[in-house]
């Protein structure tokens, strides 16, 4: 009778410790989903000034650029494509990019790229070397599709890159 009780208080045990232990990872894995969703692009604001220039971004057309970094939780924004990548690429800051986002230009007006268009830079295709212009003048034409990047480089010209070929000698 006394074993049947002890191994009655000790499942019960074990099993307020499994429940505290659950809602303590659920409880983790929520917060965790919050800090993602606050890692998002964000909406490019009528004052913002480029992180790298000091420009007013809205003041130019072409593609923009957003970036966060691992020992941050505020939003880089850039003015152009161009310096963004002149921005991450540095070896000080290219271990401690985290999220990147650029406008998606198969979607988007060149002359004022519409910000519910960004998409993740790291899976985009770039076009370097068209004859569009940005901010900084020769920018980087991002899309998110392929097809659409050759589409572009068939109209304008330029080469066909992924982020990770993308290097400061290129821009």
């Amino acid at each position: 009778m006394f074993n049947s009780k002890l191994r009655n208080f000790s499942l019960g045990k074990s099993l307020g410790m499994s429940l505290v232990l659950l809602a303590f990872v659920v409880g983790c894995g929520e917060q965790t989903e919050q800090q993602v969703m606050v890692q998002q692009a964000m909406k490019i604001e009528q004052a913002d000034s480029c992180h790298l220039c000091g420009m007013i971004i809205s003041n130019f057309p072409g593609p923009k650029g957003e970036s966060y970094a691992s020992t941050q939780d505020d939003i880089n924004k850039f003015c152009s494509t161009r310096d963004l990548f002149g921005f991450i690429l540095q070896p000080e800051n290219k271990r401690q990019v985290k999220e990147v986002f650029v406008h998606d230009m198969s979607k988007t007006p060149w002359g004022q790229p519409n910000d519910e268009y960004f998409i993740d830079a790291k899976q985009a295709w770039f076009v370097i070397g068209s004859t569009k212009t940005g901010a900084m003048g020769k920018t980087l034409a991002s899309f998110s599709v392929k097809s659409d990047a050759e589409v572009f480089m068939q109209e304008f010209g330029g080469q066909l890159y992924q982020f990770d070929d993308i290097t400061l000698a290129d821009l």
